[in-house]
């Protein structure tokens, strides 16, 4: 794959740093029927595995996504789990071969190819990742990067008084 792709999956270091203070319950005020956090990251764990697998790349011996997404309360298993399962994503990538680009191949139940594929997950992942920012949002949590940017922003500001 071109290594920009190999370089996106791994950008999910910095990202995996914010969720750890998110309560894993259903944000405030979300209607009834709507995802916990918990198994939003319990879902976005699953299908790491699952796209991986669709990519070429088995999921590990005695992999079990019901399992996984029964961990939607354990707050330190389901990060862990998030992070094993990123960890395996980014294998998959690496694993592609670029002269296989245009493959045709199924992916969220729509013929695609190899290419085609890569982009629907960025739109999964994206999906997520926002709902997960959402989610952060509604219970008091700023995520470091908004974080880091007001801090940048005063500091000129510090500078510039007498």
């Amino acid at each position: 794959m071109p290594n920009s792709w190999k370089r996106s999956a791994t950008t999910n270091s910095g990202t995996l740093a914010w969720p750890r203070p998110c309560p894993l319950r259903t944000a405030p005020g979300a209607p009834q029927g709507v995802r916990s956090v918990g198994e939003v990251f319990t879902h976005i764990t699953a299908a790491n595995y699952g796209i991986a697998r669709a990519l070429g790349t088995a999921p590990p011996t005695g992999f079990d996504p019901k399992a996984i997404m029964g961990l939607s309360g354990d707050k330190p298993k389901v990060l862990q789990a998030m992070m094993d399962s990123f960890a395996h994503f980014r294998n998959a990538i690496a694993a592609l071969n670029e002269a296989d680009e245009d493959k045709p191949q199924k992916m969220f139940n729509r013929q695609t190819t190899l290419r085609g594929s890569l982009i629907m997950i960025t739109g999964h992942f994206g999906e997520h990742f926002g709902q997960s920012i959402a989610y952060a949002r509604m219970n008091g949590i700023v995520p470091s990067w908004t974080e880091e940017s007001r801090q940048q922003q005063q500091k000129p500001a510090e500078k510039s008084k007498p």
